[in-house]
């Protein structure tokens, strides 16, 4: 890879990261049709990803840093006492809850999935999957949205009472995080699939991306422990690739503020709409 298309790479990899429009899908996908020399079968190209995922890991630490300090005290004040008493107990336990699955699939699936980042057709196909998605997540939140508008208007009241993330179920925990396995498909949003869970188990815009945001730092954390550790053996550019990483950070913490003040009143729509036009104009170019 040359030293300006890895930082490039970085680049796109943070800004879409946490837009529900697939960074993995986008990482396979932009080398192929902008005929760049990266190889998506080499062997430091997974973990060239997942260090760059590590930059969208520290933005979001220290977006939510206070948060952060509070849940791991919370996980281990819960842990010791055996019980869960307060609000922040019991999110930092949904969030190990939710990370489960996606980390059960991806040390077990590891090889099967390596193979899919050698395959930007397949990507582009599950980038209009993913679009499929996120529109059907918003056409079931507003038929539930309708049915609570006509039930709360036949009570006389005017307030909408959907969960917040302080009471997120175990149930939706548990789906979320099911959720986000799918994630690991490239071409299927993190983000988006973990948003589209949230919002069909009855959470608001925002907080279904507050709830995303906080469950993708374990998972990013938990990949780059298993994969990155395998550059150090390898004879990548690791200075360029820390490089690459620092951009992908910035444009990871430029996105999430940005998403974080859009989905107080802004929808899914848009980015499904992106999803489906840019995965067929993607397998169009590359057929």
């Amino acid at each position: 890879m040359r030293t300006l298309e890895i930082i490039l790479l970085g680049l796109v990899q943070g800004a879409t990261e946490l837009f529900p429009v697939s960074s993995l899908g986008h990482a396979v996908l932009v080398p192929s049709i902008f005929r760049w020399s990266i190889q998506e079968s080499d062997p430091t190209f997974l973990p060239y990803l997942v260090l760059l995922h590590l930059g969208t890991a520290a933005a979001l630490l220290w977006l939510y840093r206070g948060e952060w300090v509070r849940l791991v005290r919370s996980f281990a004040r819960a842990a010791i006492r055996g019980r869960i008493v307060s609000t922040d107990e019991r999110l930092s336990f949904l969030i190990v809850v939710a990370t489960v699955p996606a980390g059960v699939v991806g040390v077990f699936a590891e090889s099967a999935i390596r193979t899919l980042f050698a395959t930007p057709r397949l990507a582009a196909v599950f980038l209009i999957v993913n679009g499929g998605m996120l529109y059907g997540a918003e056409l079931l939140r507003r038929r539930a949205e309708r049915r609570s508008h006509l039930a709360e208007r036949s009570r006389g009241e005017q307030e909408l009472a959907f969960e917040t993330i302080g009471d997120v179920r175990w149930r939706t925990a548990v789906l979320v995080g099911a959720c986000q396995a799918l994630a690991l498909l490239p071409g299927i949003s993190r983000s988006g699939v973990t948003m589209a869970a949230g919002l069909v188990s009855g959470l608001r815009h925002e907080e279904a991306a507050h709830f995303s945001f906080l469950l993708a730092t374990p998972a990013i954390l938990a990949a780059g422990a298993l994969e990155v550790p395998s550059l150090a053996g390898s004879d990548a550019p690791l200075g360029t690739y820390a490089v690459g990483g620092a951009v992908a950070a910035v444009a990871a913490y430029v996105s999430a503020r940005f998403l974080l003040r859009y989905f107080r009143s802004g929808r899914l729509d848009p980015y499904a709409a992106y999803c489906a036009v840019a995965g067929a104009v993607a397998l169009l170019i590359l057929r």
